[in-house]
């Protein structure tokens, strides 16, 4: 079954073309950082506007891409939410003319199942039951997967994403936006050991997050320390970053370990981050757990991941219908 995926859940227009749920034909992004680059952050009314710009040619080329024919696609699988609401509604407004256009089932993802099936669309998947954390900049949360669709909520951040903190650190530090590569690569150049952050949450049981308390520490730090050179920079984004990674890797593995899986997974934009992907690499596999991270191209916001999760649930006969809408907030 050939599925058309379509994704604006923020600042990427995205569509893609997966066969079967699991072989990605093509998956085609279209970034919007530029744009929004000078403000520091998205600014949701410019996002919306440039959805309206790029979905066309961007499902165009996603169907040249993969080899097909608009006719040729069986079904169509859009964002429903969480996510920006003018953003959302672009992508999920043409899935749904697409669909009724084409007489074809359709139905609404949730973005969030689409980052867990993410690993599903590399060559070695987890098998079920898995546990697996899902951190970006707007959500980090631990899940624990039983099926495609079959997913339960661990324990989620109480304040800010992760993904969100590396983004005002990067402010604060005036390094710009996105903040994630840019503190990502600073790191790499310092010492985490000169500058060290309190570790929020590391000493509790449960699997909920907090970052805004190490957001504060790193602004307090700036204030009364002062920032004299860029090594004094790169020290900061590498004890910021350490103790952000040692957090989301001691909360997964404790999951992980607690649910008795052999099996876990890291996956959303922050799991781009080398120094996580590294952490968590190693230390699994100290105490014999097996890690699966998807690559970085889908690590962040792709269609190919919503048009995975849309597979397994027309497979099963779930559809939307057209008085549905989308959602700005909503848990698993």
């Amino acid at each position: 079954m050939l599925i058309l995926g379509i994704e604006t859940s923020c600042d990427e227009t995205a569509a893609a073309v997966v066969k079967d749920g699991f072989t990605p034909l093509s998956s085609i992004v279209s970034s919007q950082v530029d744009i929004h680059h000078p403000f520091g952050g998205v600014v949701p009314e410019l996002a919306s506007r440039k959805h309206i710009e790029a979905i066309v040619p961007v499902v165009h080329e996603a169907l040249e891409n993969a080899g097909v024919h608009a006719s040729q696609i069986q079904g169509v699988a859009a964002t429903q939410g969480p996510g920006l609401v003018g953003s959302l509604l672009v992508g999920f407004s043409f899935a749904k003319a697409f669909a009724y256009s084409m007489d074809l089932p359709w139905i609404g993802v949730n973005h969030l199942e689409g980052h867990i099936n993410s690993v599903f669309l590399e060559p070695d998947p987890p098998p079920f039951p898995f546990v697996v954390l899902l951190v970006s900049g707007g959500h980090t949360a631990i899940y624990h997967v039983t099926s495609h669709t079959d997913i339960e909520l661990m324990g989620q951040t109480r304040d800010d994403a992760a993904g969100e903190a590396f983004d005002k650190v990067s402010k604060m530090l005036g390094l710009g936006y996105p903040g994630g590569r840019v503190v990502g690569e600073m790191a790499a150049k310092g010492d985490p050991g000169k500058v060290k952050f309190k570790r929020p949450y590391l000493d509790k049981k449960e699997y909920d997050f907090s970052f805004s308390g190490i957001k504060t520490g790193v602004n307090r730090y700036i204030q009364s320390m002062g920032i004299a050179d860029e090594s004094q920079i790169r020290d900061i984004a590498a004890g910021f970053q350490e103790a952000v990674v040692d957090v989301l890797s001691y909360k997964l593995l404790h999951a992980a370990r607690q649910r008795n899986c052999d099996h876990t997974a890291i996956v959303g934009g922050v799991a781009a981050n080398t120094r996580l992907r590294d952490k968590v690499t190693d230390e699994a596999s100290r105490i014999g757990l097996e890690i699966h991270i998807p690559s970085p191209d889908l690590c962040g916001d792709n269609a190919a991941m919503i048009a995975s999760v849309g597979f397994h649930y027309l497979k099963r006969g779930i559809l939307s219908d057209l008085r549905s809408d989308v959602y700005s907030r909503v848990k698993i």
